[in-house]
Parts: C-alpha cells; sequence; structure tokens
C-alpha cells in the first residue's frame, strides 16, 4: 500500500513539475510553435529512474498543451509522443544514462512536426520543423536532461525509491 502511495505522488509531483515549467516556457513564448524549448523536457529523462514518471509526464504533458491553449490534436498527438518517449526511456533504463534521452528527442522529432504542419498550418515544411523540434529536443532532453541526471544520481535512492 506504501509503495502504491509513493508511486501515485511521484507520478503526480512530476505531473506538477512539468505542467509548471511547460507553463513558465509558455509565458515567455518557449513552449510552442515551429521552435519550442519546453524546460519541462528536461523531466522526460526521469523514466530512467522511475516508472511513476511515465504517468506523470503524460499527465503532466496532457495539462500543459490545455492550459497553454494547445488544439486538441497537439493535446492527443503531442502528449502520445511525450508517453512514447517516456516509455522508451523507460525501456532503457538498465543501458548507458547516454542513451535516456534518445526516445522523447525521436517521439518528440517525429511526431510534433506533424501536428505543427497539419493541427496549426504551420507553413515550414515538415523537415525543417523536425529539424528545429529536433534542435530543441536534444537541448532540453539531451543536454540538460543528462545534466538532470547526473545531479539526480547521487540522491536517486532517497527520491525515487519505495520506503520500506
Amino acid at each position: 500500500m506504501k509503495s502504491k502511495a509513493l508511486f501515485i505522488t511521484q507520478a503526480a509531483a512530476i505531473a506538477a513539475i512539468y505542467t509548471l515549467l511547460t507553463c513558465f516556457a509558455g509565458a515567455i513564448g518557449l513552449a510552442n510553435g515551429s521552435i519550442q524549448l519546453r524546460f519541462s523536457e528536461i523531466l522526460t529523462v526521469l523514466p530512467f529512474f522511475t516508472p511513476a514518471a511515465i504517468p506523470g509526464l503524460f499527465i503532466g504533458c496532457v495539462l500543459s498543451n490545455i492550459l497553454t491553449g494547445c488544439v486538441i490534436w497537439d493535446i492527443i498527438f503531442g502528449s502520445l509522443a511525450t508517453l512514447l518517449g517516456a516509455i522508451g526511456t523507460y525501456l532503457l533504463r538498465k543501458k548507458s544514462c547516454y542513451l535516456a534521452p534518445l526516445p522523447p528527442i525521436i517521439a518528440n522529432t517525429l511526431i510534433v512536426p506533424f501536428v505543427l504542419s497539419y493541427a496549426y498550418g504551420v507553413p515550414d515544411g515538415i523537415p525543417f520543423l523536425m529539424l528545429t523540434v529536433g534542435a530543441g529536443e536534444i537541448l532540453s532532453c539531451g543536454i540538460l536532461g543528462i545534466v538532470l541526471i547526473k545531479a539526480l544520481t547521487p540522491v536517486k535512492n532517497r527520491l525515487f525509491q519505495p520506503q520500506s
């Protein structure tokens, strides 16, 4: 019972932090559009530490997309991209920490440009949008995500392991 409550609490905390960071990025114009730098995407490496991050990231992305005024297709497919990335990161958790950011980078780079083009009518071509979205994902998930993994690794057992 205690570990189930901890799982739900961790997922809720991750969802809340993801939402807060996305809303902050949205307030300064970086959360949506063809050039995106969502600070919240740094958190997509958290499934490296805990499976609770998978629903946390998904729920956080859904809430963020609703709160920042995204269209339904972005709410659905953008959130699914985050979910796929989180699952991929969790599956790679026993490999090198440097592989952890790859699933969210790949999922968002492949899915989000189509959402931008078809749901929002962004006139840039899909390849260009893949480049811009991919660059933002490399910065947030890849570079800053690895920094987060390195910072959390010394305290991972206190933050992410169920208390007995």
